[in-house]
């Protein structure tokens, strides 16, 4: 079942002339309510004794829906429609991001302690301690956003210039909730050791490497191979920003219903970077019954086909997805659309916990089970309780980069999804409140605090 609520990534600006009578705006909002548009800001731009000209702003579902409601405007008599676009596309134009000059540059003076002749002085105290990077240049607050474009959001192996967009996103996220200045580096190879080697190479710019959209397995390797390799913190968000996340959201869910995490039987849907990602950190957090399925059910020791990922969380039960799920007390969803049914959700334990993440379109809709689950979750930000990376990986960053941590350990993650938690107390939780907003200026502090202080315990700390 596809969701047709409108949303503003699929919204249009539409700029209309009609007469200047009463009744021709009010024709133009019914015709957008009757084919499903939701209206947003409407301005005056011009008006005559005859005419007026105005501007709306409209949320559609889809870009089919996007065409239906500007059809649907222009079938209306008198009404002219002068002007469409998409806001999301203009946005996006010309690029997200810009780098902006910390220092004036106005005077003969100034130019010359920023750049030559003044600059070889600090070249000078570089090279002879070459910790002073830290000190004298972008690096202390600078993060590469690294991909391959092999697995952009949900979308697919779509190349690095299609996964630009995305990574610019990622950098705007940085400076916006945690002040990291970053930037996109999007490979054009898809071969592991050139990535290794690529990004090695460019590390001496940067305080730590945010790996991003490398389809697994690969992304294991690389991440490892570089944590053992460079000396700066390097994090693959998809893996451990969604399990972060995640593991916040779970503490607070299994409190509402009083299930203990280290006895509870959680089955987890998608065994690639996210998946196995989650499964380590819950296991880490004390979790004892987990069970990963893939595309093929459930992982099995009795399977041929499992990577060696795969394989350190095969069991011995076999069965597909609907078999796993009866008498669970938590469906974590990092697959595919559409994969739970009802009666699946039906079979699970008492007061089931449910996280659809799958992203769009989660793997059951949330209207579907809401009187049968005591909470429910997704990856969007139209339902409530939206898992979203980023309420963990802009502190994990300020936390490692403010301490110079060498690396990012699994207590950091761990402490960070306690911090996030943390910030929906006792009073405030609820089914439909068991994360904090994005936009929760208290979430980056905490995360940053706690990193801090879990880098410290683990001796990885540099400050």
């Amino acid at each position: 079942m596809v969701n047709l609520t409108p949303n503003p990534s699929y919204s249009l600006t539409l700029r209309i002339e009609l007469p200047n009578q009463a009744g021709s705006l009010a024709s133009v909002t019914q015709a957008i309510a009757k084919v499903g548009g939701n209206l947003g800001q409407i301005s005056l731009i011009e008006r005559t004794l005859k005419i007026s000209q105005r501007e709306l702003t409209v949320d559609a579902a889809s870009e089919e829906h996007a065409e239906q409601i500007v059809g649907a405007i222009e079938s209306l008599p008198d009404i002219k429609v002068l002007k469409v676009s998409d806001r999301t596309f203009d946005l996006h134009r010309g690029g997200k991001i810009a780098i902006t000059c910390r220092s004036p540059l106005a005077s003969q003076s100034e130019l010359a302690m920023a750049y030559t002749p003044g600059v070889g002085r600090i070249c000078l105290e570089i090279a002879k301690d070459p910790s002073q990077v830290f000190s004298f240049t972008i690096k202390s607050n600078t993060v590469a956003i690294v991909t391959d474009g092999s697995a952009v959001l949900g979308l697919g192996n779509l190349g690095p210039s299609a996964a630009l967009p995305v990574m610019e996103g990622k950098a705007m996220l940085f400076k916006e909730f945690a002040g990291v200045d970053a930037f996109p580096i999007c490979l054009a190879t898809q071969d592991t050791d050139k990535i290794i080697e690529t990004v090695k190479n460019i590390a001496p710019v940067f305080g730590g490497i945010n790996l991003e959209d490398i389809a697994a397995p690969r992304c294991f390797e690389i991440e490892r191979r570089l944590r053992q390799e460079l000396d700066i913190p390097v994090f693959h968000d998809d893996q451990h920003g969604t399990a972060i996340v995640t593991l916040a959201a779970l503490i607070n869910a299994l409190k509402l219903v009083n299930k203990p995490l280290e006895t509870s039987r959680i089955v987890i849907n998608g065994a690639g970077a996210a998946g196995i990602a989650i499964a380590r950190l819950l296991r880490q957090a004390g979790a004892t019954t987990i069970i990963l399925c893939d595309s093929k059910g459930i992982l099995s020791k009795k399977r041929t086909d499992l990577t060696p990922e795969k394989q350190e969380f095969a069991v011995t039960t076999k069965g597909t997805l609907a078999t796993a799920l009866k008498k669970a007390d938590v469906f974590l969803g990092v697959s595919v659309p559409g994969v739970v049914s009802p009666e699946m959700v039906c079979s699970m334990a008492k007061d089931p916990i449910v996280f659809a993440m799958a992203n769009p379109i989660p793997e059951i809709q949330p209207e579907l089970i809401q009187n049968d689950v005591a909470v429910v979750a997704t990856g969007r930000s139209d339902y409530a309780n939206q898992i979203n990376n980023v309420l963990a990986f802009p502190g994990i960053f300020r936390g490692a980069l403010d301490c110079r941590a060498k690396v990012i350990t699994e207590n950091m993650y761990l402490e960070a999804a306690r911090a996030i938690a943390s910030l929906v107390t006792a009073v405030t939780l609820d089914r439909e409140h068991i994360i904090p907003s994005v936009f929760d200026s208290r979430v980056v502090t905490a995360v940053s605090a706690a990193v801090q202080q879990a880098a410290r315990q683990d001796g990885v700390a540099l400050l």
